[in-house]
């Protein structure tokens, strides 16, 4: 309790300080407070989607490449598309910390224009080496982008909107597969025998990269304290919006003791865990899903097509489980939901493989597809269940690092040794799959028992010293903004 008081009682708190005290002073109507989310709304998620957009775009650019006349097969194909998640996760700490130092959105802002270029550069080698390096450039640019689009997201909205919103952006990988398809199908029709189709697709969507970074770099706004677009009056409402939440906003000091927290909690760990059995199909999938389906018996052009309803499924899954996740305050049970189908699809594959039913093989490829958002509502995850900013940005460096690594070994379970039916990848995508039901119901159990924990605390600190609920509700206002962790803030609220 003294370790508490020292908390409360030092000036190291969040940013959002420097606009509101640690009690509420102001109250807002939820008409204004529904404005200012509206006017958030046109901001923060278009930018955000189209951020993730661009780099679902660029890190699956591989995988259309690969059947448009890319220089690098076999063996070495792995170690290009691996190049990039060996990248993603040796950097993913490093450009967090340095994030959390300076302004959020120029930050992110820079490294989208930057992995533009570098994207435009794989036009210009033929051998490998130049390509690895590219895609480890690649890996270690686009590694900041889901730490920094969570933070955003959290520090904006509620944690009843947080899911959706992120389900906005992500939203994105299923959307890239019908416009990746269709643009990298029209491409391929290109009759200049001396320019690969690859070239083409690589200049278009690196350029599209570059401007999207342009636009992060004038429009999205850092933080709620520096959110231009909005008066004194609408930053100061955007700040009470979120202080039930106690989830806090942004503070640029990188403290220690959260860092061990992160490390020492086992909910950091069980994310860990699930973010990289969930990361492993989707490095395979990714990389070798155009491959796959052109196995079944389609030409190359037509796998470019077929490959679209798949990320029609997607996206469905994602905004209709997203929806349902801050509807019903829910965590866990949307990734258990999401996972169901994919376990039939894996099944169908593994089932029929050599059975020539192309129709059912194909269906099967599209559902596999709902698993996708289970990454997203783990992004949601993270931001409703997680407090204190340093601690924070552990957690996501740690999950995105699981990402990268599960992609890595998801790359090597489809061996070229094992096609054309690669036949062991998909029995460990139904494996991993399966292992990640336990998990959801673990770590939703846990959280319902910490808030349990949390209740039983603040009806004994209510009886010990005689507070009413004015003054138990005049207190969370106090630890709102103080920077301190969710297990050092008694009113914190784990989301299942």
């Amino acid at each position: 309790m003294m370790n508490l008081r020292a908390q409360l009682d030092s000036k190291d708190g969040d940013e959002a300080l420097e606009l509101v005290g640690t009690h509420r002073t102001v109250h807002f109507s939820e008409e204004f407070n529904n404005k200012v989310r509206r006017k958030l709304d046109w901001t923060i998620p278009p930018l955000c989607a189209a951020v993730y957009f661009t780099q679902f775009l660029d890190k699956t650019s591989l995988n259309y490449a690969s059947i448009m006349g890319f220089p690098i097969t076999g063996q070495d194909y792995n170690l290009v598309a691996l190049a990039f998640y060996v990248g993603f996760f040796l950097w993913e700490f490093p450009t967090v910390y340095i994030s959390q130092r300076l302004r959020l959105a120029k930050y992110l802002g820079v490294n989208v224009c930057l992995w533009g270029i570098v994207l435009m550069c794989h036009a210009i080698p033929s051998t490998f080496a130049p390509f690895f390096v590219l895609r480890f450039l690649l890996g270690m640019l686009e590694s900041c982008v889901a730490p920094i689009l969570i933070l955003i997201i959290s520090m904006f909205y509620k944690k009843n909107e947080q899911t959706q919103r992120i389900s906005w952006f992500y939203v994105m990988n299923g959307l890239t597969a019908i416009f990746g398809g269709f643009v990298a199908y029209g491409i391929s029709f290109d009759p200049n025998q001396h320019f690969a189709p690859y070239k083409i697709l690589v200049l278009m969507l690196g350029g599209l990269a570059i401007a999207v970074g342009l636009a992060v770099l004038i429009w999205m706004p850092d933080s709620p304290v520096h959110a231009h677009m909005l008066t004194r009056e609408e930053r100061v409402a955007a700040i009470e919006r979120v202080r039930d939440d106690q989830g806090g906003t942004e503070n640029k000091k990188l403290k220690k003791a959260q860092v061990i927290e992160a490390l020492l909690d086992i909910r950091t760990w069980l994310i860990v865990i699930s973010t990289l059995v969930t990361s492993i199909p989707n490095g395979g999938l990714s990389n070798f899903g155009s491959i796959i389906v052109r196995n079944f018996g389609y030409t190359s052009k037509q796998t470019l097509i077929l490959g679209t309803p798949g990320g029609l499924i997607g996206a469905f899954a994602t905004l209709s489980l997203g929806w349902y996740a801050d509807k019903k305050n829910e965590r866990m049970m949307p990734i258990v939901i999401s996972i169901i189908p994919t376990l039939v699809g894996t099944a169908m594959l593994v089932g029929l493989n050599d059975s020539g039913q192309k129709g059912a093989l194909l269906f099967a490829t599209w559902i596999i597809g709902f698993y996708g958002c289970s990454l997203a509502i783990i992004y949601a995850y993270n931001a409703s269940n997680t407090s204190g900013h340093t601690k924070k940005v552990t957690v996501n460096a740690m999950t995105l690092s699981a990402f990268s690594l599960g992609n890595v070994v998801g790359t090597e379970t489809f061996l070229p040794k094992d096609a054309p039916d690669y036949l062991p990848g998909k029995i460990s995508i139904l494996v991993l799959l399966a292992s990640q039901l336990f998990i959801c119901f673990l770590l939703r159990w846990i959280n319902l028992r910490l808030n349990k924990q949390k209740r039983a605390l603040i009806a004994e600190l209510k009886g010990r010293n005689g507070w009413t609920d004015e003054d138990v509700q005049r207190e969370r206002e106090r630890h709102a903004f103080l920077d301190l962790t969710d297990k050092q803030n008694p009113y914190f609220v784990y989301t299942a």
